[in-house]
């Protein structure tokens, strides 16, 4: 059982994380802190595996409550559940080893999904082993990191022409090309390339290659 702590001001917006916490298999909230000194209080008495964090919090941000818990040595898993949008927040937030950054506001079966991909990754990584990991025990860990990170990917916010290029892909009859896309959007061939592929690393989108004559293949991009 991942023992879990949310940390939210927003007594209301905790109470709500916490219940949807206990309803994901495998989890158990185990308390609800909205300050940084409670969440500290919190976290050295139930010593929880994750701590679901805001970053808004009246005496400290989430960011530096982190930072602090990272330089004292084991510290817990962290999820952002936060309204910051600022990219130095997230890159703090990575940088510090962070499992996932969401930002609200947001679906519940978006934090359901990334809860049970941190599950997996976390059921991988303590899996007991006798002796050294081979390369297939360690690629298998890289695979459960990166679900995590396309879980992340899949449900963090689209830039406005972004999900365009993604309704024009779910929309056409058949694959299409990125020339294809730029056509029907009206704009450059690079900028729809540049998308379609952002959307393929988020895993929206799936490419496929046509080889036909000679030369480079064409590539065809269809919904996930």
């Amino acid at each position: 059982m991942i023992r879990t702590l949310v940390v939210d001001d927003d007594f209301r917006v905790a109470h709500v994380h916490a219940a949807s916490v206990d309803r994901v298999e495998g989890f158990s909230c185990v308390g609800q802190a909205h300050s940084a000194t409670q969440a500290r209080t919190a976290i050295a008495e139930s010593r929880p595996d994750l701590v679901v964090l805001d970053i808004y919090l009246p005496d400290e941000d989430g960011i530096s409550l982190m930072r602090s818990l990272v330089a004292e040595g084991n510290p817990p898993d962290v999820i952002f559940v936060t309204a910051a949008r600022d990219l130095e927040a997230v890159q703090a937030a990575m940088k510090l080893g962070a499992a996932y950054y969401l930002v609200k506001p947001f679906g519940l079966e978006q934090f359901r999904e990334q809860l049970l991909a941190y599950r997996r990754w976390r059921e991988g990584v303590a899996q007991p082993r006798q002796g050294p990991a081979d390369q297939a025990q360690i690629d298998a860990l890289y695979r459960l990191r990166h679900q995590m990170s396309s879980a992340r990917a899949r449900t963090s916010p689209l830039h406005p022409t972004m999900a365009k290029v993604l309704t024009a892909v779910r929309e056409a009859s058949e694959p299409v090309t990125a020339a294809g896309v730029a056509e029907t959007l009206h704009m450059s061939r690079p900028t729809a390339q540049r998308y379609l592929s952002d959307l393929q690393q988020r895993g929206l989108v799936q490419m496929d290659l046509e080889y036909g004559v000679p030369g480079r293949p064409t590539h065809r991009y269809r919904p996930a």
